[in-house]
């Protein structure tokens, strides 16, 4: 209920709720200064275009993600971490739920860290809407599709504050400090602070960077999938402000 409760009025918060409530209340304040409620509604559509620009989701995207490093050139890791990114639910293909295209790209990036260096793989991930847990969804892919063993499976997170925690606890009994952690590139700064807060020295291994071929004119017409980019540049920035409040009440 909490998972639920934090992402809906997560959801108010970024766009496009947040610009929808925006231009709501425009139109509610133009019925008594029209002037202003029309001022209101096309800053709110004037965004809307904005963020619907896949240069301007690029852009934002790129601020939160580290510069490009080979997490390979520091061997001092003792084991690889690798964040759930969410699950596929009641895929007909595969007769079930699966991981999503999302996640598997991490797990993709965690079977080539193992096989470069050995290090064993711990999975994070948990049902925060009462479906399956991702961790042992995860475990099944790396060993089925990647031939990658998983030493330890967590799967009671919620969230990525969690996913800290609860790792720490199974890691901290093998004695084991140092950590790979593997996420997509713009979801690492609020990945790395929860590592670190709960105790572990992280090698950020980012996967999924933002990146294009060529510039072109559809960078600059409005898409679905650009929106949704510029979506996750919000609720990472909002999650880490709400990180840090919760770390600093000690919660």
């Amino acid at each position: 209920m909490e998972w639920l409760i934090t992402n809906a009025l997560a959801a108010l918060l970024i766009p496009p709720g947040s610009l929808l409530l925006l231009a709501l209340a425009g139109a509610a304040v133009g019925l008594r200064r029209p002037r202003l409620g029309k001022s209101l509604v096309a800053f709110a559509l004037l965004l809307l275009y904005a963020l619907s620009m896949q240069i301007v989701a690029d852009a934002l995207l790129q601020r939160l993600e580290p510069a490009p490093h080979d997490p390979l050139a520091d061997r001092g890791g003792e084991a690889i971490v690798v964040l759930g990114g969410g699950l596929y639910f009641s895929a007909p293909e595969y007769h079930g739920d699966t991981v999503s295209s999302a996640t598997l790209a991490r797990l993709r990036y965690a079977a080539h860290l193992q096989r470069a260096t050995g290090k064993p793989v711990l999975v994070t991930g948990g049902k925060p809407i009462g479906a399956s847990s991702e961790a042992p969804l995860m475990q099944a892919v790396l060993a089925r599709e990647f031939q990658v063993p998983v030493q330890w499976v967590e799967d009671g997170s919620n969230n990525t504050l969690e996913n800290a925690r609860l790792s720490y606890r199974v890691l901290s009994g093998s004695g084991i400090r140092r950590i790979y952690l593997v996420t997509h590139a713009w979801h690492m700064p609020r990945a790395r602070l929860s590592f670190e807060r709960s105790g572990l020295t992280v090698i950020p291994a980012p996967t999924a960077y933002t990146t294009r071929f060529e510039l072109t004119v559809l960078d600059f017409l409005p898409s679905a999938r650009a929106l949704r980019d510029s979506s996750h540049f919000f609720h990472e920035v909002i999650g880490i402000g709400w990180y840090h409040l919760r770390l600093l009440v000690g919660r």
